[in-house]
């Protein structure tokens, strides 16, 4: 088949391209290459995909007429909408690049689907969007209408925007909440790679909140087993579905939300040991409040994935924390 990717140059985009490109299928790549991390990084990504079964498009997913062009040209079979402006503590400062990428790219991919008649779109969410949820784990039958950061907001939106598109163009759309998604190729914005860094630099780390604070990560290639698996599984309209007795995950309209994490939080203070281990050095702490934004803790329902695709995350934070640092040191040479 053929797929679109948007982010293929991003972590999770260039895992899923390569997933995709190994099982055969024909990838169509875009991402706009911007400098929210290091550009070199993106584009070593982008060397590795390099192939007959794939092509890339620089592609800014605001850009409408350009985006709309690109649907009406290359028909898509599936769509693989994994672009966003990423990160909960730049949304701070930044709040109208999320609007744009978030907001009018998120559009801008409905649209292109609609009007060329794509089997399914399936699209990032995150686990941000359940904001000031307290209840653990974090199920997709609870309420998410309490974020806590605009890039949390944006996601939500995304979600509410799929599904008015399902409900009036019959657009079948699956939303994905990652939750902590960490690995080789990561992002220099998230913590395992600023902590890496920092280490073998002989700098110190920042630990928020003091460390006492507990994330569902999970590794990479559990994320992409997930994508592969569920871009098979297309949503169907569900005419006994009803607000008052329905799971707000599905809808009468061919849409449907699914958690995808490793279901068993790990403590910060744990995550950096496994780091210590994996690197043989001692990280020095530097310990701090809570940042706006964050959330205390994230843990994943994940049966109904189970029950759908018969996969749930695996990956030990151990073993995923010492591949990335074996990838880590072998790319940058450390």
């Amino acid at each position: 088949m053929k797929f679109l990717v948007t982010g293929a140059a991003g972590f999770i985009g260039f895992h899923a391209s390569e997933r995709l490109l190994q099982a055969g299928h024909q990838v169509v790549g875009i991402d706009n290459l911007n400098e929210y991390y290091d550009v070199s990084l993106k584009q070593a990504r982008l060397d590795l995909l390099a192939s007959p079964g794939f092509s890339f498009h620089k592609i800014d997913l605001a850009d409408r007429e350009n985006m709309a062009q690109l649907f009406a040209t290359e028909k898509f079979d599936r769509v693989i909408h994994l672009a966003a402006q990423a990160g909960v503590r730049y949304s701070l400062e930044n709040p109208h690049v999320y609007a744009e990428s978030n907001l009018i790219g998120h559009l801008n991919v409905l649209e292109g689907c609609r009007h060329n008649k794509v089997q399914h779109l399936l699209y990032a969410s995150s686990s941000s969007v359940y904001g000031l949820n307290r209840k653990m784990p974090f199920s997709t039958e609870d309420s998410v209408d309490h974020p806590v950061s605009l890039y949390a907001a944006t996601k939500k939106a995304n979600e509410l925007m799929s599904h008015t598109y399902a409900h009036l163009y019959g657009l079948p759309t699956t939303g994905l909440r990652f939750f902590t998604v960490y690995g080789p190729w990561g992002r220099p914005d998230m913590a395992l790679f600023k902590f890496t860094k920092a280490m073998l630099e002989g700098k110190s780390i920042d630990v928020y909140n003091y460390g006492k604070m507990k994330r569902d990560f999970t590794y990479i290639d559990d994320i992409v087993e997930a994508i592969v698996r569920m871009q098979e599984v297309i949503p169907q309209a569900n005419t006994a579905w009803t607000v008052e007795t329905g799971t707000p995950a599905s809808s009468s309209a061919p849409y449907h939300v699914y958690n995808i994490g490793n279901s068993s939080p790990v403590e910060l203070m744990d995550y950096i040991t496994a780091l210590e281990e994996a690197l043989g050095i001692e990280a020095q702490k530097n310990m701090l409040p809570i940042q706006p934004g964050d959330v205390l803790e994230t843990s994943a329902d994940t049966q109904p994935l189970y029950e759908t695709i018969g996969f749930k995350p695996q990956t030990s934070v151990k073993e995923g924390v010492k591949r990335f640092v074996e990838w880590y040191r072998d790319f940058y040479k450390v």
